[in-house]
């Protein structure tokens, strides 16, 4: 044992040994009463008696208790700093088991229309999570990247698919000719709620984009002759296979199984909707990964680690912050845009507080800044739930008890370290 840790132990056993005194005393003073007290019954009259020995075994119990239960933590934080401080000693390298396990997903998720072709609740959810995990990317840009806090993400979500709703069913618009367009909406409106509010830091901008994200629900909601209002947007055009709808044969023209000589199934529709979030959330994560090596994204990791040194060194700190709010909010409104198209329906129900916090949850949980841990995060907040439903009006306090197992077991997240972006771009060997 180190000078060091002999010293910190020291002062630790002292402060332990009047921890658990006053734990003692506590215990005294509830076990009187409770426990070296009792009522006996003496010839018809009531008296008191004591049980002093019950009362000293208790009081005795807390103490020892106590000490022996604050040893065990003291050594689980000491050989976790330990940990720690070897982790920071040591020069970030790549994780092989990660790159392989992240293969193995990939190739699971390329099969699993096909090997579960006959349950379609299980590619529903899986097209969930695959939304979810899209949606937690973009968001990673704002919180896991660059440090900012947005509790109102889910109002870029709803500008996407509001806007494909209301293209397709006023112009006539398809899926792909909105999708770019939906993005750069959201894309401004990223930047309209970043230019004036981006001086904030901490909790007074988590609060201005809460107000944000109310502000469009509440919209939404009033203008019933842009929206619909409450009732929603109904009819919505559903994504074809390069102009093949999936709908029974017709003389409209040919149909996705006429062309390809099948027998219409309306799994089918599906199927497709699964592989084509897959291809959407895969180019995500591409442009995210390309992004992290070029300055843009050095930059955000940058202004996340010491705005003031940033300013100092001469950077346009509003300017990087206001890229990653518009490049966050673009993935958003990509993902509304499927989810409008994969739904036929939208309403303001769909877009409350509580979307943005599973999504701001799903970032935390993951990890900050990691793509791969806003995966396995978003898998098991989809996931839980749905295995959960057995249990009823249980299912939601299960499901919060998990989530507090998990953080208190991994407080970073679920992959709490990772490679610098410095590193990853080649800055730093």
């Amino acid at each position: 044992m180190t000078t060091f840790q002999a010293r910190t132990h020291t002062v630790t056993l002292t402060e332990r040994l009047k921890d658990a005194t006053n734990v003692a005393l506590i215990a005294i003073l509830l076990g009187i009463p409770m426990i070296g007290l009792h009522t006996v019954d003496a010839g018809g009259k009531l008296m008191v008696a004591t049980r002093w020995p019950w009362l000293l075994a208790f009081v005795a119990t807390m103490f020892f208790g106590r000490l022996a239960l604050q040893f065990a933590i003291d050594q689980f934080k000491l050989k976790r700093l330990t940990r720690q401080r070897t982790r920071t000693l040591e020069v970030a390298t790549p994780r092989p088991w990660l790159k392989w396990l992240g293969y193995g997903l990939l190739g699971f998720s390329l099969v699993l229309p096909i090997a579960f072709s006959d349950n379609r609740y299980v590619v529903d959810t899986a097209t969930t999570v695959l939304i979810y995990v899209m949606l937690g990317w973009g968001l990673n840009v704002v919180v896991g990247l660059a440090g900012l806090l947005d509790l109102g993400y889910v109002a870029f979500y709803a500008v996407g698919a509001y806007s494909y709703a209301l293209l397709s069913t006023q112009f006539g618009w398809n899926f792909w000719e909105t999708l770019p367009v939906a993005g750069a909406l959201a894309a401004l409106f990223g930047i309209l709620l970043g230019w004036p509010t981006l001086r904030l830091r901490g909790d007074y901008l988590a609060i201005v984009t809460l107000g944000f994200g109310e502000i469009i629900r509440v919209i939404l909601i009033n203008w019933t002759e842009f929206s619909g209002g409450p009732n929603g947007i109904g009819s919505i055009e559903r994504p074809s296979f390069f102009g093949l709808p999936f709908k029974p044969d017709s003389d409209d023209g040919a149909t996705f199984a006429s062309f390809f000589g099948l027998e219409y199934a309306s799994e089918h529709r599906v199927i497709f909707l699964y592989y084509l979030i897959l291809v959407l959330a895969l180019l995500t994560n591409l442009f995210i990964a390309r992004l992290r090596k070029l300055p843009v994204g050095l930059a955000w990791e940058a202004v996340r680690e010491d705005e003031v040194a940033c300013k100092a060194l001469g950077m346009n700190v509003t300017n990087v912050k206001l890229s990653a709010f518009a490049i966050g909010a673009m993935l958003g409104g990509f993902a509304g845009v499927f989810f409008a198209a994969r739904q036929g329906f939208i309403s303001p129900e769909s877009f409350v507080f509580s979307e943005s916090a599973t999504i701001l949850a799903i970032v935390v949980l993951g990890g900050m800044g990691s793509q791969f841990g806003v995966v396995i995060a978003a898998s098991l907040l989809v996931i839980l739930p749905e295995l959960g439903r057995d249990f009823s009006e249980y299912r939601m306090l299960l499901f919060g008890a998990a989530m507090i197992l998990i953080m208190v077991w991994k407080p970073g997240g679920l992959i709490s370290r990772r490679e610098p972006s410095k590193v990853l771009a080649g800055v730093e060997k």
